[in-house]
């Protein structure tokens, strides 16, 4: 979604069932990861139209606009500052790619696209708020609302979204073992992924910021475990506006 529509409502208690965003053999405890890591960035792409109006943005090919070319710029230069990027993998959507390429132009890493890292299909909702979608839908609204296996009309749920995302980072770790790689994503996927890293069910995801540009850092360890270093990290951005 764009996902700040949806950050704003409460979300329920799923409990145990369908959880499907733990690791497979991690545990949770106090005993500290074991070797070398394979690190993901996180970078959601920048301000888009849709995104500035908090409206529904799934699968629509959506440009950036002025303000997200320069969010992008100025992750860009702070990546590049950083160093270290082995590999973009960049959802396919146009908003997405553009970011992506942004940062590889500044960076030299290489950049590929992955259909995982898209966004939710939000169906007959694209492009509506969640008011005018109320509206029109409010029977499908309030399931959505309330149930991650329910889908808008058309579109795509949560518990498939984090079935196909989790798909995505099982390959993408296991092909790239120990490397750094920059994923270039969208509010939902992002937030799976780092709700896998914390073993923590899909609630969750309706519970933490996620601004246009931001990134994140997630340590994924080869004996189970996984650290999130940072969190809707904004700072380039506040360093673009001075």
């Amino acid at each position: 979604m764009s996902g700040e529509v949806r950050a704003a409502v409460s979300a329920r208690d799923p409990g145990a069932e369908g959880d499907t965003s733990k690791t497979a053999g991690a545990a949770p405890g106090w005993s500290p990861a074991q070797g070398r890591a394979t690190t993901t960035l996180l970078l959601r792409h920048g301000e888009t139209p849709l995104s500035a109006e908090r409206r529904f943005a799934g699968r629509g090919e959506i440009p950036l606009t002025d303000e997200g070319l320069r969010q992008a710029a100025a992750a860009a230069d702070r990546l590049a500052a950083r160093g270290g990027t082995d590999l973009i993998v960049s959802s396919p959507l146009l908003r997405a790619r553009q970011t992506a390429e942004t940062v590889a132009r500044a960076t030299g890493a290489p950049l590929q696209a992955d259909d995982g890292l898209a966004e939710l299909d939000f169906g007959e909702w694209e492009g509506l708020t969640i008011a005018e979608a109320s509206q029109r839908w409010p029977d499908e609204v309030t399931a959505w609302l309330g149930d991650v296996d329910a889908a808008p009309p058309g579109g795509e749920s949560f518990a498939a979204a984090i079935v196909r995302v989790g798909a995505a980072l099982d390959r993408l770790l296991a092909a790239h073992q120990f490397r750094t790689l920059l994923l270039v994503s969208h509010v939902s996927p992002i937030k799976i992924a780092v709700c896998r890293a914390l073993l923590a069910p899909p609630a969750t995801m309706f519970r933490f910021q996620l601004d246009v540009a931001s990134l994140c850092q997630v340590d994924w360890f080869a004996d189970g475990p996984a650290v999130v270093r940072s969190l809707n990290d904004t700072a380039h951005l506040r360093q673009a506006a001075r």
